[in-house]
């Protein structure tokens, strides 16, 4: 098993920055994706970023190109998902996720391993 802990929720202004972790334990895999999704109330879960942990390539969600930008902490186990120029439609609760493979999915059925979520929330 894997257990994901989040954490760098909050309440920000619009154009404003927030970072968050995620935090990762239990079982290792010689690769794998580390993600990040979110979800609005009454919305599907969204993909927003991954990276593939081996090379450090990343991939984002369109919504988010250009503002977020993932990236990840080997000796700490944990990846990153720094967020600018945040906007209102932003607002969701954030997931990270991980799954046991070095190729990258952006679909939530693709991911075994999920944190609790972290509230973010962007007033106007």
């Amino acid at each position: 098993q894997v257990q994901l802990v989040e954490s760098g929720g909050g309440l920000v202004q619009a154009g404003g920055s927030l970072r968050l972790s995620c935090a990762a334990s239990g079982r290792t895999f010689s690769s794998y994706t580390r993600g990040w999704f979110r979800q609005a109330p009454g919305k599907e879960r969204e993909f927003v970023a991954a990276i593939r942990w081996g090379d450090g390539r990343t991939y984002y969600g369109d919504s988010v190109k250009g503002r977020f930008t993932i990236s990840r902490d080997n000796a700490k186990n944990t990846v990153y998902l720094q967020m600018n120029s945040l906007k209102p439609e932003d607002t969701a609760v954030y997931y990270c996720a991980a799954r046991g493979s070095g190729t990258v999915v952006t679909v939530r059925g693709g991911y075994d391993y999920w944190g609790q979520g972290t509230q973010v929330t962007v007033s106007s």
